[in-house]
């Protein structure tokens, strides 16, 4: 059974800085494309960041440089860190893994950053 499981969603201040994890079990997780989407209030879910599994990476303009996301094979975890937080970013954050036709998600976390 796949599982995603995302952490480290909550409330922050505008400005400030969160780490979202996402461990992953039931897949081989190297062997699969990573990514987070955000779904914000009254919006549609958005890509906000992938990894390959060969660590390249690629974001949403709205993001690019304030947000990294990051992989470690040997946890099965994938990261977001998220750094000059604006209230815009408020969201339910969603992990996602994607090989071939294969497609996961986790439950998602939520983020709200406060003005």
């Amino acid at each position: 059974q796949v599982q995603l499981v995302e952490s480290g969603g909550g409330l922050v201040q505008a400005g400030g800085s969160l780490r979202l994890s996402c461990a992953a079990s039931g897949i081989i997780f190297s062997t699969y494309r990573m990514g987070w989407h955000r779904q914000g209030p009254g919006k549609q879910r958005e890509l906000v960041a992938t990894i390959t599994n060969g660590g390249s990476t690629d974001y949403s303009d709205s993001v690019k440089g304030r947000f990294t996301i990051s992989r470690d094979n040997t946890k099965n975890t994938v990261y977001l860190q998220m750094n000059s937080l604006k209230p815009e970013d408020t969201a339910v954050y969603y992990c996602n893994a994607q090989k071939s036709t294969r497609q996961y998600w986790g439950q998602g976390t939520q983020v709200t950053v406060s003005s």
